[in-house]
């Protein structure tokens, strides 16, 4: 066998619980870990924004999507049930086959909820469907202000790591129409 030793804990994967961790991926986090900050331009967080929370914030009218952004990433987004009011209904089109949209498939969605963005005494309804998408960005943005926060205390790095992972794949089901309660 050859005559040098190589540290194998520095180019292993970090496996988990048959999970595998993408090493840069986890060494952008633990980067960030040591000085936390909410920019979206630093590496761990510019490549979350990318991959998983414009495309979870994508909805067709995109001035009111800026906005809901906007209001995650200043906590000011209030998310409420409808209650006692009348359940709104609203008619969504769905893309045809060659991907334009068309009078004839439209359907009915169930709003139940509606969201205010800040102080506004605005409210938009949401469907489930858009609910869960913004609830899985704004669980991911509590969690990681916790940490920039000083309040996850009891867990090592490798623990927030699977954790910020957790939250991802939840941000990613989202992207797809899972719902939490179907999982």
């Amino acid at each position: 066998m050859g005559g040098s030793h190589q540290d194998l804990s520095v180019i292993q994967p970090i496996v988990k619980d048959c999970k595998e961790a993408d090493l840069s991926l986890y060494n952008e986090f633990r980067s960030w870990k040591d000085e936390p900050t909410m920019d979206r331009t630093c590496p761990f967080l510019d490549k979350i924004y990318q991959e998983d929370i414009f495309p979870c914030l994508t909805f067709a009218k995109s001035e009111l999507a800026s906005a809901v952004l906007e209001a995650v990433e200043n906590n000011t987004l209030s998310i409420e049930p409808v209650g006692l009011q009348p359940i709104r209904f609203v008619k969504l089109p769905l893309s045809s086959a060659e991907g334009q949209k068309s009078v004839r498939s439209l359907a009915r969605v169930t709003c139940r909820h509606r969201i205010r963005l800040g102080d506004s005494s605005c409210c938009y309804y949401i469907s489930p469907f858009c609910r869960y998408r913004i609830t899985s960005v704004c669980n991911f943005f509590t969690y990681i202000r916790y940490i920039q926060q000083g309040l996850v205390k009891q867990q090592d790095v490798d623990q927030m790591f699977w954790e910020v992972m957790q939250l991802r794949k939840e941000m990613s089901l989202a992207k797809l129409g899972y719902f939490k309660e179907e999982l």
